[in-house]
């Protein structure tokens, strides 16, 4: 992986979480990629379990921010920040974590790792 193909997978996961946008995240995923949101979850397998993943996020969340800073290309990590409001009470909520991902020779992810930390604004 390039440091730009990175970048451009990167700007395309912040924009189909921004857009909550299943089909979006599940394109950039190899058909057997793995993801594990975090180290106590059970590893999701496949496309269609990315995508059971995903499908919950429009329903959860809204007004969803997201950035990032590349720390190291390969093996790639980086932290991540993003923030939403959720819908079911209207607490904005900000993560901070990490991804360790790998990729294949089409830039597809192969593996998603990942470790977060959430904070709770009260709502107005």
């Amino acid at each position: 992986m390039t440091p730009q193909g990175l970048e451009a997978w990167l700007e395309a996961y912040g924009r189909a979480w921004e857009t909550r946008d299943p089909d979006a995240v599940v394109e950039l995923f190899s058909p057997g990629a793995t993801y594990r949101e975090t180290p106590f979850d059970e590893e999701m397998r496949g496309r269609e379990a990315i995508r059971r993943y995903w499908q919950q996020i429009p329903d959860h969340q809204r007004d969803v921010e997201f950035g990032y800073e590349v720390e190291l290309v390969e093996p790639a990590v980086v932290r991540w920040w993003s923030a939403y409001t959720r819908i079911r009470d209207g607490q904005r909520v900000r993560l901070d974590g990490v991804f360790l991902l790998e990729f294949d020779g089409d830039g597809l992810c192969t593996r998603l790792r990942e470790w977060w930390h959430a904070d709770e604004t009260p709502a107005f």
